[in-house]
């Protein structure tokens, strides 16, 4: 089902603060209409494709489980007051709980109810996707509150055979036979970096690639965690093999926390390498995790058997925040300057992957610039600095990619595009295809 997408802005921190603003109330699972309502108001940006795959439609070692959808969720207390209610807060009702109307001693209520401690007014993101069970979330503080007596719960929901929704996204190329992959989720209710950070941000890069010519095509997915993306890599994963050079796992991208990477699991593919590259020029002080420390959907791309070049540029990565999976991840976390400046590292990872190439000297010794029209005096405006072009050819020996000089040169490589293809058109060098999933190393 194509969605054709109107021309609407999304090109700065303040639009995709503003889109998830708009995002954040819907409730999002796995499966079911929140997850279809987020990917309609993405579409209106970024013309989306939305593909539907049954309930129990097999995918590795894993199934496509019965969808959900949640009508309400509540709990009232001996005198009647409504103690909490879903349409407070998306996280009160663990996600896929089965259906329940039921009256309960406080004690028998106790063991379906789920809070933490440590963090006394957070409510924690809860779910049971697999096993069938039912429960609510809250905060210790209105734990504690709860006084003994007999307790109404009524969770309105159906769990049966349904569809699996996902969006997809090709943008055509120069190449059409290499690719960048973008992979973001669309699964976790009301949480903003965690969750909507990588949706909103996947769709401004995507808006940003279809207004200029690309020598790659792009593919952008938005899809349930986990189980989405084994559903895609079962559909596709030879044409990813064959085609894809270099992908990003788009998630945590919207706190201010310092940039972080988590490589793939070979940890040398282009996608590492640019990644490295250019948070080394844009985020000095970058943390660099390990792949022992995964925990989205690079899981799946980067496991044997599938071993794709993929990579994920994040802020403070998963699992590594205290807001993380509960109520505190919110639009405050989440800040329009945090995502600008994540959009931004991101650009400049698709400028260097789309302008790499191997560059080789097509003459002996150092080139008389000047004959060429390249010599440019100190003080003289316009072309590029004579150093950089020599330095250029002096390691144009076929053996290292713009990224590689990047690092030999300590010149950002989005530096380096200009100056090889101005020593190109000149005859000087021949740029020679840097998109092989094994391209040359420093």
């Amino acid at each position: 089902m194509p969605h054709a997408a109107p021309a609407r802005p999304l090109a700065d921190g303040d639009s995709l603060h503003a889109l998830a603003r708009r995002l954040f109330p819907i409730h999002r699972s796995l499966t079911g209409d929140g997850v279809r309502e987020t990917l309609r108001i993405l579409a209106e940006f970024v013309p989306l494709t939305l593909h539907e795959v049954p309930s129990g439609t097999r995918a590795f070692d894993w199934v496509v489980p019965d969808e959900w959808n949640l009508r309400e969720a509540w709990i009232t207390g001996p005198d009647g007051a409504k103690v909490l209610d879903a349409r407070d807060h998306t996280l009160h009702v663990v996600g896929y709980s089965v259906p329940v109307d039921a009256e309960l001693d406080l004690a028998d209520l106790q063991p379906h109810l789920h809070t933490l401690p440590g963090q006394p007014d957070a409510i924690p993101y809860v779910t049971s996707y697999y096993r069938r069970e039912w429960g609510f979330c809250l905060t210790q503080r209105q734990r504690d509150a709860l006084r003994p007596g007999r307790y109404r719960v009524r969770i309105d929901a159906t769990l049966a055979p349904g569809h699996l929704t996902y969006g997809e996204l090709r943008i055509p190329g120069q190449s059409p036979d290499r690719e960048l992959f973008f992979s973001t989720y669309v699964c976790h209710p009301s949480m903003a970096n965690n969750e909507l950070s990588g949706p909103v941000i996947a769709a401004a890069l995507a808006r940003w690639l279809s207004d200029r010519p690309n020598r790659l095509a792009m593919r952008f997915v938005w899809l349930p965690e986990t189980i989405g993306s084994l559903v895609y890599l079962s559909r596709h994963l030879e044409e990813l093999r064959r085609r894809v050079a270099a992908g990003f796992v788009l998630t945590c991208l919207g706190d201010e926390g310092t940039p972080s990477f988590l490589p793939s699991r070979r940890g040398d593919t282009l996608a590492d390498r640019a990644a490295r590259c250019v948070l080394s020029h844009l985020a000095p002080g970058f943390r660099e995790h390990d792949f022992l420390e995964r925990g989205s959907d690079e899981r799946q791309y980067c496991s044997p058997g599938a071993d794709l070049p993929i990579c994920s540029v994040m802020r403070t990565k998963y699992h590594t925040f205290p807001q993380y999976h509960t109520s505190l991840d919110d639009l405050e976390f989440v800040t329009a300057k945090g995502l600008d400046t994540s959009l931004q590292i991101l650009k400049r990872c698709v400028e260097v992957l789309d302008a790499n190439a191997i560059p080789q000297a097509r003459i002996v010794g150092e080139p008389q610039l000047e004959r060429h029209g390249l010599y440019r005096r100190p003080g003289e405006p316009g072309g590029f600095p004579p150093r950089l072009l020599l330095d250029l050819m002096a390691f144009a020996d076929g053996r290292r990619d713009l990224i590689g000089l990047s690092d030999r040169l300590g010149v950002p490589p989005w530096e380096l595009a200009g100056p090889a293809r101005t020593l190109a058109d000149a005859g000087l060098l021949h740029l020679a295809d840097a998109d092989s999933p094994n391209p040359p190393r420093p």
